[in-house]
This record gives C-alpha cells, structure tokens and sequence, in this order.
C-alpha cells in the first residue's frame, strides 16, 4: 500500500471516529502547506528586505492585513475543492461560456509561467551565491532538484507533501536563527504589528508591493484541486469534519507563512535600517549580512532562498499542471511541463537580463491576472447550486469582496507604477 492510499485510509478511520487525538488530525495536513509556499517565495524576500531596511518595524501591521486576507481566499479556495470535488479551474470551464474559458485559460497559463520563473530564479540565485556558481549553473540545479521532487507525484498526494513541509520546515527554521542572530527590537516590533502608519508616500509603495502580491493566482486555483480528491467522504457529517480540519489547517499554515514574513522584515529591520536603509535586492542584502551580523547569518539566510525557491518552484509547476488540466482537460508529462515553464526564465538570464528586473515584471504579470481567479473564486464560494449549504454568507462574501478590493486596486497602483504613470496621492511609483 502506497504511503497515499495508507494515509486515505487512516483519515477514513478518523471520520469513522475510529481514531482520535493531535497524529489522528496531522493526516489532514498536506493542501494548506504546500499552498503556503506561494507566501514565502523569493519575490516576498525583496519586498520584505525594503520594508524592513527603509522603515525598521512600522509596516508589519501590513504584512498582517495581507496574511489575513490570504487566509479568507485560501479557505474559500480548499472548501470549494472539498464541497464540488472539482477544482477551481473545472468550475470555470463548466460554468462560463466557452470564449472567456479560453481567455481565462491564456491568462491564467501566462501568469502559471511568470509565477515560475520568479520562483526558479529566486532558488538559483540562492544556489549561485552560496556556492559561487554561475547563474545558468545555479539555474541547472535547481531545475534537476524540483525535477526530481515533482516525480513524487507519481506515488500520490501524501510523498509531495512531506517534502514540501519539509523545506517550509527549513524556511521556518532559517528565519528562527535569523531573528536569535540579529538584534530585534521586540518593543518596536510589536508596536509596529498593531500600530497602522505610513512614513511616506515610498513606504506606501512599499506596503502596496506587500498586499498587492500577497494572494497568488496559482495559489488560488492549486489549493481546490489539492482538496478536491485527497479525502474519501461519506456522508455530509464526515464533509463538515474535513471542512473543520481544512480550515484550521488553513489558519496554521498560513499563519506560519506570516511569521516567516514577519521575520524577514525584523532581521532586515535590525541588520540595515540603521546605516544600511538603501538595501532593497537579495544579493545586496546577503553581502551586507556578512559583515553586519556574521557568515552564519547570511549563510542561513541563502539556505532559506534556496529552499524557498525550490519549493515554490515545485509548487508553481502543479500548479500550470492543474490549469491546463482543468481549462482544457488535457495532461502533459511532468518533465514537458517542467521544461515549457522553465524555458522562460533561462531565456531571460542567457539574454543578459537582470534577475532583479525579471523578477519586478514577473510580479507585474501576475497583479495582470490576479482578477480572473480571485473574482471566480467569491463568484462560486457564493453561489448555491454550487456549494449548496456551504455557500459562504453575507458576512463572508462581503469580507472576500472587501479584500479583493484592497487587493486588486493595490495590484492595480502597482501595474500604473510599472507603466510610470503619476497617480495623484502617490506621484511617480517607482518599482524596485
């Protein structure tokens, strides 16, 4: 019996009542972790080193708003999976008409692709510092390594999910040493938590970069389909347990992946606010650890990108796996896969590109499509002849509806800024 099916059937024990207590619950444990990765890929590093460098502890009360507001959409995102055993993208394609399914589809493959090549170029640029690699060497490794993780899907859901808990395990350990190495301030880190400011029209642009990228459009699409299958389920008794287990583990998960943010901005707050506040991308971020706080702290730092990049990678790959799956109903093998979204990203270093330009208009692609899956997903969370009784109810559609807002008009500052157009209450936004 496969460690898959050994685990389905375990959890059918559980729901059964035939098993109890916290190792009964951790089999639940799987969708929620892997689609926290998205929250601590390498584009979250630069964003998070800038808000830390340039203004110490006073926007972590944004990081906050945007790890509760991915906490909603990721929910809604599992509960739909578990409710319809289909997918986000299934739904699409079997309730809306057939020309925007394709251009849902385009969009939604251009932004799989721009997702990849952020996070297979933040896992190469890890490799490449901490091993004084060439970036094509590093970007080599990294391809072999997710390649090799990704074929532990054939064995099913429960293999991918140890290994990507395991490196969000790594992550969450680099960022513990981090915040023991570096001198934090823990009384202006939690003033900053709970005290809302913005310093400066910059420090806006900064926060705007925070929550606008904060929920990811192949997060969204992967965490149904991650939910979708993995539980066999008898009666509506057994679904409304799961939808317990989900949404705890949501909460969990995506509370971890905040901490870790969290984190990212206290270490830089401590180690480059005071004399070193023009820090803003990963390479001048590292060289500048050295000497401030030690080898050991810029070695767990490149550690933690690395495995970042790695299995963000991994995760972002599933992820154009279950679009095109579930937008056109085909399947491709995984190394073709693999190979089309990569191409992009050794496409744009072998042309000389900056990886830290690449990574600002791969971020600029993605705030282009994250309306097609956040607004289909409160469209469906809403509707009865979709989740029946589990349709979300005023107060949360009105939340989902007021978090996409804040997003998508934030997304939407950030595209003005790419494109250098003056918006009156920010002037010029610059992206960095």
């Amino acid at each position: 019996m496969s460690p898959s099916d050994r685990t389905r059937l375990e959890m059918s024990a559980v729901l059964a009542g035939k098993r109890h207590g916290l190792r009964a619950r951790l089999l639940f444990v799987g969708p929620a972790v892997i689609a926290s990765v998205a929250y601590m890929d390498p584009g979250n590093y630069a964003t998070n080193i800038q808000a830390g460098a340039g203004y110490g502890y006073a926007l972590l009360w944004v990081v906050l708003l945007a790890n509760l507001i991915a906490m909603l959409f990721q929910g809604l995102s599992a509960r739909l999976g578990i409710v319809t055993g289909k997918n986000l993208a299934e739904l699409c394609r079997d309730h809306f008409p057939r020309p925007l399914v394709g251009v849902m589809w385009a969009v939604s493959e251009v932004a799989a692709m721009a997702t990849d090549l952020a996070e297979f170029l933040g896992g190469a640029i890890g490799l490449s510092l901490l091993l004084d690699l060439p970036l094509l060497v590093g970007m080599a490794i990294t391809a072999i390594v997710t390649y090799a993780i990704l074929l532990a899907q054939g064995r099913g859901f429960r293999p991918i999910e140890l290994i990507i808990g395991a490196l969000v395990g790594v992550i969450g350990l680099c960022y513990l040493a981090e915040i023991l190495i570096a001198p934090i301030d823990w009384g202006a880190a939690g003033l900053g938590l709970v005290t809302p400011s913005m310093p400066d029209t910059a420090a806006l642009t900064i926060a705007v970069g925070i929550i606008g990228a904060t929920v990811m459009p192949h997060a969204i699409y992967l965490h149904s389909g991650l939910t979708q299958t993995r539980t066999v389920i008898h009666s509506e008794a057994e679904r409304a347990k799961v939808l317990r287990y989900s949404d705890i583990e949501v909460v969990a998960a995506l509370a971890v992946a905040g901490i870790v943010n969290m984190a990212m901005v206290m270490m830089a707050a401590s180690a480059f606010h005071t004399g070193h506040s023009e820090v803003s991308e990963i390479e001048t971020a590292y060289h500048t650890l050295t000497p401030l706080l030690g080898a050991a702290a810029a070695g767990v730092f490149l550690l933690s990108l690395i495995a970042s990049g790695i299995s963000s990678s991994v995760v972002g790959t599933m992820a154009g796996q279950m679009i095109m799956q579930g937008f056109l109903r085909i399947r491709i093998p995984i190394w073709l896969r693999r190979l089309v979204t990569m191409l992009p990203a050794f496409a744009v270093v072998a042309a000389g590109v900056n990886a830290t330009q690449a990574l600002v208009v791969s971020q600029v692609i993605l705030s282009i499509a994250l309306p097609v899956p956040m607004i289909a997903l409160i469209v469906f969370a809403g509707r009865r002849d979709v989740m029946g009784t589990y349709a979300a109810g005023p107060l949360v559609r009105g939340l989902a509806v007021a978090g996409a807002v804040v997003v998508l008009s934030l997304n939407a500052v950030l595209l003005a800024g790419s494109f250098g157009v003056d918006l009156p209450f920010l002037g010029s936004v610059a992206l960095h």
